[in-house]
């Protein structure tokens, strides 16, 4: 297996002849640093999975921008409002490091019912999995202290905290830039 082909496995759960075809159908891209993927009210025409790198989600309001996440290797990246159901996009997606995507096109993906016959079953999957993800960061943002919402991406994306500039990572987590440095500070003295 590629390591597409794993990824989409494991993923989708789905098998190594299915894996095989689906993965036929995404194309190696490449973003270099500061370049977008996609830009707030463009269509959102590809669904992409990050082989390598960082890609930031954000929106850019009046007073202050806002870092909805941080996509890294391993995970899926689109603006899945607008790749599903033809919205404009509401993000901005740029990468923070280069670079490397396999992706999809909508076109294409629109064909994976025909071309895979358990399609259906294994989208509900992927919507599933990206709900009860969604669902989860709400909750923390809503019942965790900032000190625990620190915590928690601290301990299962510690790697983010030297890859990507603190005003992100605080935004994503709904703090001050200012709060996470007193944060930190006590978590190191």
């Amino acid at each position: 297996m590629t390591e597409l082909e794993n990824h989409l496995h494991h993923y989708f759960s789905i098998g190594q002849h299915d894996c095989q075809k689906l993965a036929a159908l995404f194309q190696e891209e490449k973003l270099a640093k500061g370049e977008f993927f996609l830009k707030v009210q463009q269509q959102s025409n590809r669904l992409s999975f990050i082989a390598h790198g960082l890609l930031r989600l954000f929106v850019a309001l009046p007073d202050k921008e806002v870092t909805q996440w941080i996509a890294s290797s391993g995970n899926f990246v689109t603006d899945l409002s607008g790749f599903l159901f033809r919205n404009p996009s509401r993000w901005n997606i740029q990468a923070l490091t280069d670079v490397t995507l396999y992706t999809i096109s909508h076109d294409q993906y629109l064909t994976l019912g025909d071309l895979i016959p358990k399609w259906n079953e294994f989208e509900k999957l992927f919507i599933g999995k990206c709900f009860v993800t969604l669902e989860n960061r709400m909750f923390n943002q809503i019942s965790l202290s900032a000190e625990e919402r620190y915590q928690l991406l601290f301990e299962h994306h510690r790697e983010l905290f030297h890859q990507v500039p603190l005003q992100y990572l605080a935004s994503m987590m709904g703090m001050t830039p200012e709060t996470l440095s007193r944060i930190r500070g006590k978590k190191t003295s």
